[in-house]
């Protein structure tokens, strides 16, 4: 059986590759794609060429083909229907963490049947709504607490999202794009501007990719307040202002990262566990405004630098495959 595969293969290029898919295992099940989604954040360091060396065997991802810098089939987040393997699996609807392609064999642990009342089409969020799930459990904010989000991407609104539902939280977005305010009333959260943005902070998450957006999340932490940092930088150098109040003010900068499982949640938790509950937290509809129109997979190569450019105002940009969704 063929199969098509969308390859990294220089700084700004990519292209479709045909590939043979191997006879299905013992365990194992066959998927065909429906939707994907582009992480704009660090698929567009592998775009561009902005691995870092020493991160090249940390960074590769779930069933990832070739070698960092090119080329590299990359991805991590794609809903198909199964149409073979174990008989509980067969036709159902699954999410999994493996790169842009049409049809793949996994193993059938490596699946994670959608729950009831998430449609294909919002799964593709569950990898982002995993990150943003670990952010919070790194953080660890609580009722009432004033909260920042620098940055009003994908994962910068779902952490907005989570933690809008604590009782009495005061949750902002912030973030230099207008357009952003109205997403981030859509997921029950408050919009400013940098100069509008509130002080004092309980609670600070970074997600914006930038060094102005991390020097504005310093500012804006109160008093021995942490600043939960997710955004990833790839190979350049960020300046940030530790010289200033940082310490005088006890802050504390933490890093959250989604290979593994917060420290908070780790003795209980696996991986498995928490993309599960991740899909699980995404059958409100409202999470639908964060999906751009799909682009159709035939025509990715040609659309991805629109969907990278640093300038554009997209937060999801969701992949529709050829296939029967019904």
């Amino acid at each position: 059986m063929q199969s098509q595969a969308l390859w990294y293969v220089d700084p700004g290029r990519a292209e479709l590759r045909d590939e043979e898919i191997a006879a299905l295992k013992d365990r194992e099940v066959r998927v065909r794609a429906l939707f994907g989604a582009i992480s704009r954040g660090t698929e567009r360091l592998v775009y561009c060429g902005s691995v870092p060396a020493p991160e090249y065997e940390r960074m590769r991802g779930p069933h990832m083909a070739g070698q960092f810098p090119f080329p590299v089939k990359y991805g991590y987040s794609i809903v198909g229907r199964v149409e073979a393997g174990p008989a509980h699996l067969q036709n159902r609807l699954v999410f999994a963490l493996h790169p842009h392609q049409t049809i793949f064999n996994l193993p059938a642990a490596a699946v994670f049947p959608l729950p009831d009342g998430v449609p294909a089409e919002r799964a593709v969020l569950a990898a982002n709504m995993e990150t943003a799930l670990n952010a919070l459990w790194d953080g660890a904010p609580g009722p009432a607490d004033r909260i920042a989000i620098v940055g009003g991407g994908v994962v910068g609104l779902l952490v907005a999202y989570l933690s809008g539902r604590l009782p009495g939280a005061e949750v902002t977005v912030v973030d230099i794009v207008p357009a952003r305010a109205e997403l981030a009333r859509a997921v029950g959260a408050r919009f400013a501007m940098p100069d509008a943005a509130p002080r004092d902070c309980d609670l600070v998450f970074h997600t914006s990719g930038k060094g102005e957006g991390l020097r504005l999340a310093l500012a804006l932490a109160g008093e021995e307040a942490s600043i939960i940092e997710l955004s990833w930088y790839g190979s350049a150098d960020i300046a940030v202002p530790l010289g200033e109040a940082f310490h005088s003010r006890r802050l504390r900068l933490v890093s959250s990262q989604v290979g593994r499982v917060a420290p908070s949640r780790r003795p209980r938790w696996t991986n498995e566990r928490r993309l599960a509950a991740a899909l699980a937290l995404l059958k409100d509809s409202a999470l639908d405004t964060l999906l751009a129109p799909p682009v159709c997979f035939t025509q990715l190569p040609g659309k991805l630098a629109a969907v990278f450019d640093p300038n554009s105002e997209l937060v999801c940009q969701p992949i529709r495959y050829p296939g029967r969704i019904a």
